[in-house]
């Protein structure tokens, strides 16, 4: 009786899974062949054209990175070529990364606080010239 259950939880878990795949690219489709249609085939950072077989170099990357933000006049959109595409992502990775604060525990000032010449003072105090 459990195989059964599991079963028909397997398939409606399967079910699900798979409706959810045929919406996502659907959704996607969709608006790739509304952002093709509405803006030249140019990537929008580096200024490579596509034509023929080469558009499906081209991307269509949300500027707020909301794939559900799809506004109908696509002002959330820009065509990139792949590589463009790759490295708008890389950036917000690198700046992620380097907006991380130090963990606990760890050594090392951050440069706002580094001060080398505090001590000059003190150290050319006793020098006579």
């Amino acid at each position: 009786m459990s195989s059964n259950k599991t079963g028909s939880e397997s398939d409606r878990r399967d079910q699900m899974i798979a409706d959810i795949r045929r919406d996502r690219e659907r959704q996607e489709k969709t608006y790739r062949g509304r952002a093709l249609k509405m803006f030249p085939w140019i990537c929008a950072r580096c200024g490579r054209e596509f034509s023929g077989k080469r558009v499906r170099e081209l991307t269509v990357h949300h500027k707020d990175h909301n794939h559900d933000n799809n506004p109908p006049d696509g002002s959330n959109w820009e065509l990139l070529c792949i590589y463009c595409h790759d490295n708008e992502h890389s950036r917000d990775e690198v700046a992620q990364w380097y907006d991380e604060t130090t963990p606990a525990g760890a050594q090392g000032a951050s440069h706002h606080d580094n001060k080398p010449f505090a001590i000059l003072k003190d150290l050319l105090k006793d020098k006579k010239y």
